[in-house]
């Protein structure tokens, strides 16, 4: 696309030399029509003065000696004497009421009104009244006035007087060029400064369109000297208003991108730290399978290794989950989801669980009850995975899990409880910090799982609270409003 500042200045100067030739023509046109008119009416003029110069009752001879007085001063304009080259260019003749020559002047043909006459003919239809000397197809009402008649090579503009008196013609020619040259002259010294002005008015232009793109040259060069590593917000002095939203946006990006890296440096610290100790304990498992000399200490080292690959698969699956629900990083599939089917349906594929240690899950809802609600399937399915496995494992063997579904006009509310030993109340506060377990008796927490679970509440615009259930247990209760609404964190 090439340079702002280039973009820039070509639209300007295009602009401008688009206006200044449309205001040069406009002044072109009105000084050549004020110049035609000037020069009209100097022939008008000048053909109302032979009119009152020439008398009618002027004898022959004082005619010849005033076309000899004419004759002799275009004789001294030929040898050279003070005068204006402009002087051949002008005509006169004065003609009785039969066309005949009674004055001339030296610069005008023999011909000028026969030919004007002739000019005519062509173009206007017959008339009834016709001017002694005349063809018949031209009218003495339309030889008076201006015309524009072609004599040799050039055009003349003629103004044409009769005499009411004797019925004789006054012609005043001037040739056409007279005027062009001194509209041309006109117009030439009127563009000459817009045409030097010009080049010099595009320097100035280029230079002042730098002077005003510099800072955006300096916040590029600022941000190319930045080191990759630094995503810390830029800070730039006094900023045009044009660059404000600019810095605003790029700053927001790098504050993602700072978040983004966190996130994942985040990730990695906890799988690395999570991950350590299993890892350790299956290599263990894994030396003692292969060095026991017995069958049976054989089978439970790799029914160990077994329990430790399980306890491992969840806690990648759970790590894994938690950073796919962490902030900006997650756009949920909000659905209209009937939640009593639904919670049947995902109880249905977890209570082999419970039934595996001789637990007792029960799902209690009224069937008559409306349960939509705008959710996300996916996560919603992991929250009460997690709420129900959590209570399987912390609840001891043959104990009792209880699952309510509560209905209200606005919001629906969850209860998962157990008979387990239950939580004390210094601790309910922090049960939803990461890696932060409790003794279930089976090794196989990772403390993830109530974070997964706020995390998915929150992005559903729900809240979490801890209690003391019925059964003897903890009560995890999830109120939830049937319209999801947008999180904080902008997300969906």
């Amino acid at each position: 696309m090439g340079s702002i500042r280039t973009r820039t200045l070509v639209l300007v100067l295009g602009l401008l030399a688009t206006s200044m030739a449309a205001i040069s023509w406009k002044s072109y046109s009105d000084a050549q029509h004020e110049i035609e008119e000037l020069f009209d009416a100097q022939l008008a003029q000048t053909a109302r003065l032979l009119e009152g110069m020439v008398d009618r009752d002027m004898t022959p001879s004082a005619r010849e000696s005033l076309q000899q007085t004419l004759n002799q001063a275009s004789s001294a304009r030929e040898a050279k004497r003070p005068g204006h080259p402009y002087e051949s260019k002008v005509a006169f003749q004065v003609l009785d009421d039969r066309a005949g020559i009674v004055l001339q002047s030296a610069s005008a043909t023999a011909d000028l009104f026969a030919r004007l006459v002739s000019t005519l003919a062509a173009d206007l239809p017959p008339q009834v009244a016709q001017p002694v000397g005349a063809p018949p197809t031209v009218a003495a009402s339309r030889l008076v006035g201006y015309h524009n008649v072609p004599i040799d090579t050039h055009r003349w503009r003629v103004f044409v007087l009769q005499d009411v008196r004797d019925a004789s013609w006054i012609v005043v020619g001037e040739r056409e060029d007279v005027r062009g040259e001194l509209v041309g002259k006109i117009a030439l010294r009127s563009l000459l400064p817009d045409v030097i002005g010009l080049p010099l008015l595009a320097v100035l232009m280029w230079v002042a369109i730098g002077w005003s793109l510099r800072p955006l040259k300096q916040m590029a060069v600022l941000i190319k000297a930045r080191n990759p590593d630094n995503l810390a917000p830029l800070v730039i002095g006094r900023l045009p208003q044009e660059l404000e939203p600019m810095v605003a946006a790029l700053n927001r990006l790098l504050q993602q991108l700072n978040a983004l890296l966190e996130r994942e440096k985040r990730f990695l610290a906890d799988a690395a730290h999570e991950l350590r100790t299993p890892l350790a304990v299956l290599r263990i498992h894994a030396q003692n399978a292969l060095d026991a000399p017995d069958p049976a200490d054989r089978a439970e080292s790799l029914r160990q290794l077994v329990r430790g690959v399980d306890r491992s698969t969840r806690l990648v699956a759970q790590l894994l989950t938690l950073a796919r629900l962490e902030p900006n990083a997650v756009e949920l599939g909000v659905e209209t989801l009937d939640l009593h089917v639904f919670i049947r349906n995902e109880l249905a594929e977890i209570i082999p669980l419970a039934l595996e240690r001789g637990q007792e899950l029960t799902f209690v809802a009224d069937e008559t009850g409306d349960y939509r609600i705008q959710a996300d399937r996916t996560s919603f399915a992991v929250l009460l995975q997690n709420l129900v496995g959590n209570a399987i494992q912390y609840t001891p063997e043959h104990g009792r899990l209880r699952v309510t579904l509560q209905t209200a006009p606005h919001s629906l509310t969850l209860h998962v409880q157990d008979s387990g030993p239950g939580v004390p109340d210094a601790m309910k506060g922090r049960l939803f910090e990461r890696f932060l377990r409790g003794d279930t008796g089976t090794g196989a927490g990772a403390g993830l799982g109530l974070s997964i679970v706020q995390r998915v509440v929150e992005l559903h615009g729900g809240t979490i609270t801890l209690g003391d259930a019925e059964l003897g247990g903890l009560d995890v209760r999830v109120d939830l409003p049937r319209q999801h609404h947008r999180d904080r964190s902008g997300l969906e």
